[in-house]
């Protein structure tokens, strides 16, 4: 089963592009899910029709296909996923000021709901029941948050309980007692122990670059394409395998005349700040139509000229972001991190993890093996790579 993941900035025709992505796909005869994370769905308005938190067969007027889509209900998903260990929470707040609208209020964490809104990705994965799921993603920040979450959320779980259940047994009752404070069931540890394999699953699962593909729409104006080298090297710096960038929006030259003339110059060159930045890895274009893109034939029109002859379903690059070198004892660990300002660049290392900031997006990862018991003695970001010294 294969995974894409269609992400770019807000206003760009991801959903456009992902729903006419998965026409492609059931055309050719796949068993095909497109579902949106975005919670401002409109991935029902591509295909005319109401979806909801299951998948739905979506209908053609030219014959029946293995076509189905689904808007995550992120609410759902998120009291599915974390409901009991909410609960204990809940009680914890409670149990000395009272129950209130303010308690509910804490409990809302910011990107939690999100993050749940992945699970399904895993839980579809698991279940096998298609040949391809397509991820119609929110825009570049919110999906970021996403991406970043299972790291942040695996530190959390394993601070929010830190007492262990013997010790809980035998000083429990006391502590409830003198503190009157609820001491948590037995069940919570296993619903915190549930949670955090769900995360180390999913986490695993989308750094399986034969499985799962990113693919940036963008289209080209001068600010979004520089929103996408940021989105690029957010990408990067999570070890996600970014295969395609799909330009949209691209005008017809026949249409730039006179008044728009200028945007024949602005727009061409976008596109050749593109190719340049993105050599290597398949750039694909999307003229802007006459019409909508709001019926499964037109959607499976559009994709023809997106991919010409091209699989959507192949893994269509992947790159090396990691390299580690040694010369003489001394070891270069390498990141690729292309279109960044060094100023922006934080680097910190505690034991055996390195910490990497990029402006608003945090990443901690634990070093390779040969690194282990080694300290930083220097670093240097030069051609888009990060040289870190051992």
């Amino acid at each position: 089963m294969r995974i894409l993941l269609y992400t770019g900035k807000g206003g760009v025709g991801k959903t456009s592009i992902a729903a006419a992505t998965a026409c492609k796909l059931a055309g050719m005869g796949k068993k095909v899910l497109i579902m949106s994370t975005d919670q401002a769905h409109s991935l029902g308005d591509s295909f005319g029709r109401k979806l909801g938190n299951a998948p739905t067969k979506i209908d053609y007027s030219t014959g029946d296909k293995n076509l189905y889509a689904m808007e995550i209900d992120a609410v759902a998903e998120s009291e599915k996923a974390w409901g009991n260990l909410k609960e204990y929470m809940k009680r914890l707040l409670t149990s000395q000021s009272g129950e209130s609208i303010e308690v509910e209020e804490l409990l809302v964490f910011p990107g939690f709901e999100e993050l749940f809104s992945l699970f399904k990705i895993l839980e579809i994965y698991q279940e096998n029941q298609y040949d391809v799921l397509i991820v119609d993603c929110a825009p570049t920040g919110e999906t970021m948050s996403l991406l970043k979450f299972p790291e942040m959320m695996e530190g959390w779980l394993m601070r929010i309980l830190p007492l262990k259940r013997k010790a809980l047994k035998v000083a429990g009752p006391i502590v409830e007692k003198t503190a009157k404070i609820p001491m948590p069931e037995d069940t919570i540890f296993d619903d915190i122990e549930y949670l955090y394999g769900k995360i180390e699953e999913l986490r695993n699962l989308l750094l399986q670059k034969n499985i799962v593909s990113m693919r940036i729409v963008t289209t080209p104006e001068k600010i979004v394409v520089k929103e996408s080298k940021r989105n690029f090297s957010y990408l990067q710096l999570y070890d996600m395998n970014v295969d395609a960038i799909i330009v949209n929006k691209i005008y017809p030259r026949e249409s730039l005349s006179g008044y728009f003339h200028k945007w024949i110059e602005n727009q061409e060159n976008s596109l050749r700040d593109i190719e340049d930045s993105f050599a290597g890895i398949p750039i694909m274009h999307m003229e802007l139509l006459k019409h909508e893109l709001h019926t499964p034939e037109r959607l499976e029109a559009a994709a023809e000229m997106i991919y010409k002859d091209i699989n959507p379903m192949d893994v269509l690059f992947q790159g090396k972001i990691f390299t580690l070198d040694e010369q003489e004892g001394v070891y270069w660990f390498r990141i690729k991190l292309p279109f960044l300002d060094k100023k922006d660049l934080d680097l910190l290392q505690k034991g055996d993890e390195l910490f990497i900031n990029i402006q608003n997006q945090y990443r901690s990862f634990v070093l390779p093996a040969k690194l282990k018991g080694k300290s930083i003695t220097g670093a240097k970001y030069e051609n888009g790579i990060l040289n870190i010294l051992f």
